[in-house]
């Protein structure tokens, strides 16, 4: 354990820079070297002053650049690493449930909000949230949208529950201004009472720039689904996580290149087990492999860290949980309650979730 853990830690200090291989040497499982000792990185709040909000959407740009999406319509922005935030919710948005946010930089944002017929609708700013255009309204009243995703600054994706028995998906090629319906025929049937979970906006997630996976849950079987031509044509594939129960599924994914991904879930009820809360694939979700030691609960988030092959963390409402080995084994080094994580390639690390919560990883 130890030489493996040095080793570890010696080749992440040449490839990360101190700031990551610290942060996996102070939380990986097994004695650090005296030399190496150093605070332990750990989440530290940041006062958003809303805790009447709960921010399952999290865009992080850098390590002073975030954005949060949640209830009540709310939309926050730091630029000083969570000193301060800036209210920038769209204007008449009070009444709806933002869920997912993706961010281009400090001043180019897309948020949705989920929700029955037109409660779903998708909002692009250009100046920092000081404006926004709402870009989308659904008028379907048998569509509910749960996630959204970009390869680039133009190309994006935004995932529906089944609509006549198959997930509707939405495409933009501008940013997000405008969006259009995807055609249906490359898209499997779903299963019966399977739908998408709008808990971390991560159940819709893209790597390059033409793969993107979606999440699912409810059904038979805990599905990923997997696309290579940005969401004409798709595949399902089934995984070892809890399923056969409306509650049960795939909640978060996180994908380091477009073959190795993570999915996490389980059952959100607090008083069900989730004893398989974690799977991983090296194939580009083709197939599925159960954590040899999971986290202990459902995981609704999931992020590699910055630059790391092996290295991830997911969060949940009981805790967050850590990997060094791609997934396969997993140890809670936080108790607290977070929803969603997003790391930068900065080295930053951001989590977010209920009471106004959100964090940043520091020493």
């Amino acid at each position: 354990m130890g030489r493996s853990w040095t080793t570890r830690r010696t080749r992440t200090l040449r490839t990360l820079g101190l700031g990551v291989a610290t942060l996996i040497g102070a939380f990986a499982v097994g004695p650090a070297p005296v030399a190496a000792a150093a605070p332990a990185p750990a989440w530290h709040l940041k006062d958003t002053q809303r805790g009447d909000v709960r921010f399952r959407g999290l865009a992080a740009v850098d390590r002073d650049t975030a954005w949060v999406a949640g209830s009540r319509g709310t939309v926050l922005r730091t630029g000083d690493g969570g000193a301060h935030w800036s209210d920038v919710s769209p204007a008449g948005a009070a009444g709806l449930e933002l869920r997912d946010i993706e961010a281009f930089d400090g001043r180019r944002a897309v948020a949705l909000a989920i929700g029955e017929g037109d409660a779903s609708r998708i909002f692009r700013t250009d100046d920092g949230g000081a404006t926004w255009a709402e870009s989308f309204r659904n008028t379907d009243p048998k569509a509910f949208y749960d996630c959204v995703t970009f390869f680039d600054s133009r190309h994006g994706l935004a995932l529906s529950d089944p609509v006549d028995g198959k997930y509707r998906i939405l495409s933009t090629r501008d940013g997000g201004r405008s969006w259009t319906v995807l055609p249906s025929a490359g898209m499997p049937p779903a299963q019966s009472g399977e739908a998408g979970f709008a808990a971390s906006g991560q159940c819709l997630v893209a790597s390059g720039p033409r793969d993107v996976w979606l999440a699912t849950g409810g059904g038979a079987s805990a599905r990923v689904l997997h696309s290579a031509d940005r969401g004409l044509t798709w595949t399902a594939a089934e995984t070892p996580l809890p399923a056969g129960d409306p509650a049960r599924g795939v909640f978060g994914l996180a994908f380091r290149d477009r073959t190795h991904g993570i999915a996490v879930g389980g059952d959100y009820r607090a008083d069900q087990p989730s004893p398989r809360a974690a799977a991983v694939t090296g194939d580009a979700g083709r197939t599925w492999t159960p954590a040899a030691t999971p986290p202990p609960a459902y995981r609704s988030g999931v992020a590699w860290l910055p630059h790391s092959r092996t290295a991830a963390l997911a969060v949940g409402p009981t805790g967050t949980d850590l990997t060094t080995d791609g997934g396969r084994t997993w140890r809670t080094v936080d108790p607290g309650s977070y929803d969603t994580v997003d790391c930068t390639r900065d080295g930053g690390c951001w989590a977010a979730g209920e009471k106004g919560r959100v964090a940043r990883l520091e020493r």
